[in-house]
């Protein structure tokens, strides 16, 4: 009896067993859609009840499965791209030595730049004789005379360039010796289109005869005695080699003939005003050689610096890097049977002559 109440009991053991683990095996799998617990039959619902009550089996853990993540996910550590150290482009040298070609100028602290331009259609400017009135002939230069009042390019003449050029007629030689202030004055006027004599100039300026010059050599230095050369002429004309002028006196003859004049004291003023188109009235040396260093006394006592022997007075038409370009009416002399009425003065010889008369210039234009 104890061994059939045993077996009994055995057998009630090995069930349970087996539905217990048929329990585990159904919680770890998934169900078909639609799958109750009513749909697996009483048999198994009441092993259910029965497990549940006499061993409480752990739920399993809801590990909802994650999906990896995939490579976007994932932080990439992949480092910034490393900036080249490529260096810069060395600077190439743009400067080009300049050329030395007659045809153009450098340009100076106060110079302008100038386009080139073709050659100006050619024009022959008058010559004309002081004696005979003869009919005007081309000059040494030709190039077309340009509206004055505002700056005109520079441009090739004969073959040279120059950064300005302006026309000026050519006078063969001088009324007389000592009559320069009023040959290169002449210059002026022609070129302008006015025809004025010595005479004419004359009644303009006036005549000092209250001293005719004299000079004296002292320690001191050299002293010449004459006129007010401020207001007039002083001297005689055709034989006294001290007779002269100055622009302040000879502005009166341009200004009455209704021209606008602009004293010129400096370099860059006198190149101003030929790029103007405006012709330049100077005193200066005679082959712009250096004078010997005088002072002119005026009756009053005024004084005013000079040279002795060499006084003279040109017109300067053109300049370039070369230097002045100078009408002379002076012309050959005895003194220099090879002088030209047209010629280049280089920049340091022209201002030393210029500075020796105090910069004493006049511009000249409409």
């Amino acid at each position: 009896m104890v061994g059939l109440v045993i077996r009994k009991h055995i057998g009630t053991l090995i069930t349970l067993v087996g539905l217990m683990l048929a329990m585990v095996a159904l919680a770890g799998c998934d169900l078909e859609t639609g799958t109750t617990a009513e749909s697996l039959g009483p048999t198994a619902t009441a092993t259910a009840a029965v497990v549940a009550t006499e061993t409480a089996v752990p739920a399993p853990e809801d590990t909802a499965t994650t999906a990896p993540p995939t490579a976007t996910d994932l932080p990439t550590n992949t480092p910034e791209p490393v900036p080249t150290n490529t260096p810069e482009p060395l600077p190439t040298d743009t400067q080009v030595p300049p050329t030395e070609t007659p045809q153009q100028s450098a340009p100076t602290a106060t110079a302008v730049a100038t386009a080139v331009t073709e050659p100006s259609t050619i024009k022959p400017t008058p010559t004309v004789s002081a004696d005979d009135g003869a009919t005007p002939e081309a000059s040494p230069t030709e190039a077309a005379a340009a509206p004055a009042g505002e700056e005109k390019p520079g441009q090739m003449v004969n073959g040279k360039w120059y950064d300005a050029y302006v026309p000026a007629a050519t006078k063969k030689k001088q009324y007389y010796h000592y009559t320069c202030e009023f040959d290169a004055a002449w210059v002026v006027l022609k070129s302008n289109g006015i025809d004025a004599t010595l005479e004419d100039q004359i009644n303009i300026v006036g005549l000092d005869t209250s001293i005719e010059p004299y000079y004296e050599e002292t320690k001191d230095g050299i002293f010449i005695y004459g006129g007010d050369i401020l207001h007039s002429y002083s001297g005689d004309y055709k034989e006294n080699f001290l007779a002269r002028s100055t622009g302040v006196s000879m502005r009166r003859v341009f200004e009455h003939y209704g021209l606008r004049v602009t004293p010129v004291h400096t370099q860059d003023d006198l190149q101003a005003a030929l790029r103007r188109g405006e012709l330049v009235w100077i005193k200066t040396t005679a082959d712009f050689k250096p004078g010997k260093d005088s002072t002119w006394v005026m009756p009053d006592g005024t004084t005013y610096q000079t040279v002795l022997g060499n006084d003279h007075a040109a017109v300067v038409m053109g300049y370039s890097e070369r230097g002045a370009l100078i009408r002379d009416v002076l012309g050959p002399t005895s003194t220099n049977w090879e002088r030209p009425y047209e010629y280049e003065v280089p920049w340091p010889k022209f201002l030393a002559a210029w500075g020796q008369q105090q910069n004493d210039g006049l511009a000249v234009g409409r």
